[in-house]
């Protein structure tokens, strides 16, 4: 049986795509964020899953003002890369995965409308991770799932607020994540923009990764700084206690290899995926 053992929530801020093709990881300004992910990147490394199932939000690159699918699962074999300003990139998931050659593992898109009124409420967003765990645990290969949910935190780019930021509304968000997700769902949309900015609309995004959990989870790793390209900047890791349980032993490795399928779909999608400066 396929299974999600843990969750990723982190901000997607495509100024830190390229500060990393740049090379400018260690420029003072920059230095702070990427630090703050070397811990995460340890994680990673251990935690191998065999899959990810990235939420996120387009950036104006693949849907259309005219359109816009409340929620749309990519379903294709591979997706290029979009280009957010300063080219398409290679290889993205960076901040958790390094900077390997080829992608580290298949990916399931699911972009989420947080662009056109009406976005989904934080209620229907965490439904649908109950709904996502549902359908990867029918799964009938041993298969380790990781899930990503993107976005955020705090950040408003235009009008008189353009530069807000909240911290203590970010900290407490990040804070429910791990111990009280039913308050975080009952937030309204228009909480998310007094409070977070107008873009702060995307954290209900995290609320998909929360719900694909189990209620008995146990908080890995948190990282917040401010600013990144006028965003703030929220990280966390959540493991599922059972699949805590069940990690397998350092140098064993896994029971089970995942499909063929998917071992090609992964050759793939070596340089063309769907993620977009992450």
């Amino acid at each position: 049986m396929a299974r999600i053992i843990a969750g990723v929530g982190s901000s997607h801020v495509p100024a830190i795509g390229a500060a990393i093709d740049n090379k400018q990881t260690e420029e003072p300004y920059w230095k702070r964020v990427f630090s703050g992910f070397e811990r995460s990147k340890e994680w990673m490394a251990k935690a191998k899953p065999d899959v990810a199932i990235v939420v996120y939000n387009d950036h104006a690159s693949a849907f259309s003002v005219e359109i816009v699918p409340t929620f749309a699962l990519g379903c294709a074999a591979e997706f290029p890369p979009a280009d957010e300003g300063w080219g398409p990139r290679p290889v993205p998931m960076n901040l958790l995965f390094g900077s390997p050659a080829a992608w580290p593992c298949p990916v399931i898109p699911l972009a989420v409308n947080v662009v056109l009124y009406p976005p989904p409420t934080g209620h229907r967003c965490f439904m649908l991770g109950r709904a996502i765990r549902k359908a990867v645990q029918s799964y009938p290969e041993d298969l380790r799932v990781v899930i990503f949910g993107t976005g955020g935190m705090s950040h408003q780019i235009s009008g008189p607020r353009a530069g807000l930021i909240n911290s203590k509304f970010d900290k407490a968000f990040l804070d429910n994540l791990t111990r009280s997700p039913k308050k975080l769902v009952d937030i309204p949309h228009l909480e998310y923009m007094r409070e977070a900015g107008a873009e702060g609309i995307e954290m209900v995004m995290w609320l998909i990764m929360r719900g694909a959990l189990d209620d008995a989870i146990e908080e890995v790793y948190r990282f917040y700084t401010v600013p990144a390209s006028n965003t703030a900047v929220g990280h966390i890791i959540l493991e599922n206690r059972a699949a805590k349980a069940k990690k397998p032993a350092a140098g064993k490795g896994k029971n089970k290899r995942p499909a063929a399928k998917l071992k090609r779909a992964a050759a793939r999608a070596n340089h063309r995926n769907v993620l977009r400066g992450r």
